[in-house]
C-alpha cells in the first residue's frame, strides 16, 4: 500500500522451524541437488548465477543442500529459467560459472523459457522402452514409485505365474523381457509408477494419450480403468498375442504414410500400415517376407527403415485370429469415467472411458495407431507439454516431428529416463526440463527428508531502465562548423588542426550528462577516476590511429562538481623524433569561459603493439587462494574510497603469492553503455580495487591511479573483466585483463598508485573558509515581501510532440534545482505542445 506517494511495508516472517534436541540429520551425502534458478530475461538470468556464485566463494561454509531449498521455496519463479544438477561444491561452481557466462554445460545444468499454462499431456508408450536393469534404483531411493511398483505387483500376480520384482531384479528362475507376455506387464507396471512419481512432484496431466499397449497405461492413471483391470488387460492379453509368436513382424518407415500406403500396395494386403507416429514417420506390419522386400525396396529408394524387435504383427489382420479368446478374456472389464481426459490413438480424438470395454482393447489392437492425429487434437486443444512416461523416450522425436509440423512454436516434448539412466538423477533432470519449460514442479517434495539451516541468498540482478526521456538532438550540424562529431560518450567532437598533424578532441563532463561519476567520491568528494583519464588518452589514440598509451601521467585530479560541468579538451601534436605524439587533457568549468584552462594530464601515444597477453583455461588458476571479503566496499569506505553502485564492480577475488585474481562486472545500467567506450572506467577502476583491498600487500590509504604505462586495449566494449594484478615494486603493478573466454581486452605494463593530497580536490575558490551566522527569515519576511520573479518556460510550437516533451522536461530538470516558481506557457490550440 502506499501513503502519499512513498510505499510503506510492513514483513512478517514465521521463524524457522527449530530442531528437536537429539534429532540427527541423515547419514551421508543429500546425493544430486537441483540449484534453481529464475529470472526476467537471458542477462538477468547469467546475473544471477554470476552472484550465487560469488555468494558461495566469498562464504564456503554454506550448506548446499540449504542453499538449493532457499532457492526453490523462497524465490519467486520468473520466465528465463535454469536448473543446475550438481552433487558437490566444485561441479556447481563450474556449471554457475559456465552459465553466467552465456556457456552452460549441458551435462549439468537445463535451461528454457517459461511459457503460460502449457497444458501437460502423459504420452504412454508401446513396446521397444525396456532395458535390463530398469527401474531398479528407483525402486531403492522412491518411497511413491516403490509403493506404486508393489501395488502393481500384486494386481498382476493374480494373472500371471511370474513375479513382476523379480523379472526387474533378474532372480535366479524369472523369465525374461524377450517374451512378450512378459515385457508388456513389465512395461505397463513401469509407466503407471513413473506417472505416479511425477504426481508426486506436482506435475499433473490434464489429458493422457497411448500409442498401443501403452493406452491400458494411460486408461488407468487417467481412472478409467482399476488397477486390477488394466492388470487384467495388459497381462492377458499379451498371453494371447504370444499365441502369434512367429506369424508375422513390424518395420519402422521413415516416410510420410500417402506415400508408405503407395509402397505396400505391390504386396496385396500382405502388409498394412499398422501406426501412423508422425507426418513423416509410419510403421508397417505384416508377414515377415514380405516385410524383408519392403525393406530392400526401401533402400533402393533412399528410405530409413527399422526393423522392429518383434515377431508378431500388431495392428493387422494377424490379430483377428485371437479376436474371440480376448472377448472372453476381457469381458470382466468394467470401464469408468476418467477424472483426466482420455485421448484415443484408435480414433484419434478425445474419447468417453466408459466404452474402454473388452472390445475396445481389441479394436486397439487391430486397428492403426493414430499418434500423428491424436498429437494434434492435443494441440487444437490448447495442450503445449507432452512428457513421455516410459523407462526410455521411443516416441519423443516422433512428437517433436508433429509438434514442427504443426507450427506451433510453444509446443514441447521430452522423456523420463534414458536407457542405463534410470535413477533419482535422471528423473531429478526430467524434473529439471520440466520447470525450465513452464510446468509447475513441487519443489519442497525433493527437501522433505532432511532437516535445513537457514541460509542467506544474494540479492536479485534488478536490470534497471530509466525512464527520463533523452533530450532530442536540435539537428545542428558539427560538419558545417568545421566539427567532426564522435559517438564517444566522454569525448563528443574532434577538430583537426590546419596546419600539422594534430588533433583536438572535446567533450563535457557533468553528474548530469554522466550521473555514474558521482559514484566515485573520496572522502566524500566526487571526482574523475584516474582509468577515466586513461578511457580518454586511449580514445584519442584510436582517433589518429595510435595503438597504445604510454607515460600518462595525472598532474592534477578534476573535482566532479555538482552543480555544473567541466569541459574537456584532449590534444594530440605531432609525432615527435623517437615517434611517438604527445598527448596533453585540460578542462575548464562550463560555466565561465574566461577561467583559465587546467591541465590535468601528459603522455604519449604510440603505434607499437605489443604481444596480447591471456590468463589461461583454468580459472581461478591452480593455486590460487579464495580472498573472503563480507561487505569489501565497506572496509575500502573505510579508508575514504566512496564508491557508489557503478563503481561497486568487484565479484570475486583470488590471492597468489605476489599476484591478485579478479572478477569485475558493470552494474546493469553501465553495462547497457559499455559498448560505446574502448573500456568502460568503473570497469578499469573495479579491476585495481583489490589493490585498496590490501590483496598486494599494505597500500597507503587513499592510494589512486597516478600513472600508466604502455596500456593497449585489444578488444573494447567489455562489460565484465577476469584480471590478473601482480606487483612489480612498492607502488607500481601491472595489468593484464581479458574477457570470460579468454580473450585478451586490456594489458598495461605499467600502473602506479600515490595517495592523492586531499588538498587538490578543493578548487581554488574553496581554499579559505570561515563560519558565517545565517540570519533565518522570520514570518513577518515573508508578507508583502517581494517574491522570487518565477521562471517562465515557453512552448514552442509547430513542432513533435516527443521533441517538445523532452526539450521541456530537460528545461524542468534545470529550473526545479533552484527555488521559486516555474511557468509553463503553450501557445493557444497546440495539441502537441499543452500534452
Amino acid at each position: 500500500f502506499g501513503i502519499s506517494g512513498t510505499n510503506a511495508h510492513v514483513i512478517l516472517e514465521e521463524p524457522p522451524a527449530e530442531q528437536p534436541a537429539g534429532e540427527e540429520e541423515p547419514e551421508g551425502s543429500p546425493g544430486t541437488l537441483p540449484v534453481v534458478l529464475s529470472a526476467q530475461g537471458p542477462r538477468a538470468l547469467e546475473r544471477l548465477a554470476e552472484r550465487v556464485h560469488a555468494h558461495l566463494v566469498h562464504k564456503p561454509d554454506t550448506d548446499l543442500y540449504s542453499l538449493a531449498h532457499a532457492l526453490t521455496t523462497t524465490r519467486a519463479p520468473l520466465d528465463d529459467r535454469a536448473v543446475v544438477l550438481a552433487d558437490d561444491r566444485e561441479t556447481l561452481l563450474a556449471s554457475l560459472r559456465a552459465l553466467r557466462d552465456g556457456d552452460p554445460d549441458r551435462a549439468t545444468t537445463v535451461t528454457g523459457t517459461a511459457g503460460g499454462s502449457p497444458g501437460t499431456v502423459f504420452v504412454f508408450p508401446g513396446q521397444g522402452s525396456q532395458w535390463v536393469g530398469m527401474a531398479l534404483r528407483l525402486l531403492e531411493s522412491s518411497e511413491v514409485f516403490r509403493e506404486r511398483m508393489h501395488e502393481c505387483a500384486v494386481a498382476l500376480a493374480e494373472f500371471t505365474d511370474w513375479s513382476l520384482l523379480d523379472v526387474l531384479k533378474g532372480e535366479p528362475g524369472a523369465p525374461g523381457l524377450d517374451r512378450v507376455d512378459v515385457v508388456q506387464p513389465v512395461l505397463f507396471a513401469v509407466m503407471v509408477s513413473l506417472a505416479a512419481l511425477w504426481e508426486s512432484y506436482g506435475v499433473r496431466p490434464d489429458a493422457v494419450a497411448g500409442h498401443s499397449q501403452g493406452e491400458i497405461a494411460a486408461a488407468c492413471v487417467a481412472g478409467a480403468l482399476t488397477l486390477s483391470d488394466a492388470a487384467r488387460v495388459v497381462a492377458l492379453r499379451s498371453q494371447a498375442l504370444a499365441e502369434l509368436a512367429g506369424t508375422g513382424g513390424m518395420v519402422s518407415v521413415a516416410e510420410p504414410v500417402d506415400q508408405a500406403e503407395e509402397r505396400i500396395r505391390r504386396w496385396e494386403g500382405r502388409l498394412t500400415v499398422a501406426a501412423v507416429n508422425s507426418p513423416a514417420s509410419v510403421v508397417v506390419s505384416g508377414d515377415p517376407q514380405a516385410l524383408d522386400a519392403l525393406q530392400a525396396d526401401c533402400a533402393e529408394s533412399g528410405v530409413r527403415t527399422r526393423r522392429v524387435p518383434v515377431d508378431y504383427a500388431s495392428h493387422s489382420p494377424h490379430v483377428e485370429a485371437i479376436r474371440d479368446r480376448l472377448a472372453a478374456l476381457l469381458a470382466p472389464v468394467r470401464p469408468r469415467p476418467a477424472s483426466v481426459p482420455f485421448y484415443s490413438a484408435v480414433t484419434g480424438a478425445q474419447r468417453d472411458t466408459t466404452d474402454l470395454d473388452g472390445a475396445y482393447w481389441y479394436e486397439n489392437l487391430r486397428r492403426p495407431v493414430r499418434l500423428d492425429q491424436v498429437t494434434r487434437a492435443l494441440l487444437d486443444s490448447g495442450h503445449r507439454a507432452f512428457i513421455e512416461v516410459s523407462a526410455h523416450p521411443v516416441l519423443t522425436v516422433a512428437l517433436d516431428e508433429s509438434l514442427a509440423d504443426s507450427g506451433v512454436q510453444e509446443a514441447f516434448a521430452f522423456g523420463t529416463l534414458r536407457r542405463d539412466e534410470g535413477g533419482p538423477d535422471r528423473f531429478l533432470a526430467a524434473l529439471a526440463q520440466a520447470y525450465v519449460r513452464g510446468l509447475d514442479v513441487s519443489w519442497p517434495t525433493l527437501f522433505a527428508a532432511r532437516p535445513r539451516q537457514t541460509v542467506q541468498l544474494p540479492t536479485y540482478p534488478f536490470q534497471r531502465e530509466p525512464y527520463w526521456l533523452d533530450p532530442v538532438a536540435t539537428g545542428a550540424d558539427l560538419t558545417a562548423t568545421g566539427l567532426t562529431s564522435s559517438d564517444h560518450p566522454l569525448l563528443g567532437v574532434l577538430v583537426a588542426r590546419a596546419e600539422g598533424e594534430g588533433l583536438l578532441l572535446s567533450g563535457l563532463l557533468s553528474l548530469r550528462t554522466h550521473p555514474w561519476l558521482a559514484d566515485h567520491a573520496l572522502a566524500g568528494t566526487p571526482l574523475l577516476p584516474g582509468t577515466a583519464f586513461l578511457e580518454l588518452a586511449l580514445q584519442a589514440a584510436d582517433a589518429v590511429g595510435c595503438s597504445h598509451v604510454d607515460d600518462l601521467t595525472v598532474l592534477a585530479p578534476l573535482r566532479i562538481s555538482e552543480n555544473g560541468g567541466h569541459h574537456i579538451q584532449a590534444e594530440v601534436g605531432a609525432y615527435d623524433s623517437d615517434g611517438r605524439r604527445p598527448l596533453t587533457i585540460h578542462s575548464r568549468p562550463a560555466a565561465d569561459p574566461e577561467a583559465i584552462w587546467t591541465k590535468h594530464a601528459v603522455g604519449y601515444l604510440t603505434s607499437d603493439l605489443p604481444a596480447a597477453a591471456r590468463l589461461g583455461t583454468a580459472w581461478p588458476p591452480p593455486g590460487a587462494r579464495p580472498v573472503e571479503h563480507t561487505d569489501p566496499y565497506g572496509t575500502l569506505a573505510t579508508h575514504g574510497y566512496d564508491y557508489g553502485s557503478a563503481f561497486q564492480g568487484l565479484r570475486a577475488l583470488w590471492q597468489r603469492g605476489d599476484e591478485a585474481y579478479a572478477e569485475v562486472e558493470l552494474d546493469e545500467t553501465e553495462a547497457a553503455e559499455a559498448g560505446r567506450f574502448l573500456v568502460h572506467p568503473a570497469l578499469l577502476d573495479a579491476a585495481l580495487h583489490p589493490v585498496a583491498l590490501g590483496a598486494l600487500g599494505e597500500q597507503a590509504q587513499g592510494a589512486v591511479p597516478f600513472a600508466f604505462g604502455e596500456v593497449t586495449v585489444h578488444a573494447r566494449g567489455a562489460d565484465r573483466l577476469r584480471v590478473r594484478l601482480r606487483r612489480e615494486t612498492a607502488d607500481r603493478i601491472t595489468l593484464t585483463a581479458t574477457d570470460f573466454q579468454d580473450a585478451p581486452v586490456l594489458s598495461a605494463r605499467s600502473v602506479v598508485l600515490r595517495p592523492l593530497d586531499w588538498r587538490s580536490v578543493t578548487t581554488s575558490g574553496d581554499l579559505l573558509h570561515r563560519v558565517e551566522w545565517e540570519p533565518m527569515p522570520s514570518a513577518d519576511d515573508h508578507q508583502g515581501g517581494d517574491s522570487p520573479e518565477p521562471v517562465v518556460v515557453r512552448v514552442a510550437g509547430g513542432e513533435g510532440a516527443e521533441r517538445i516533451v523532452t526539450a521541456v522536461l530537460s528545461r524542468l530538470r534545470d529550473e526545479l534545482a533552484g527555488e521559486g516558481v516555474v511557468v509553463v506557457v503553450t501557445a493557444c490550440g497546440d495539441v502537441a505542445g499543452a500534452a
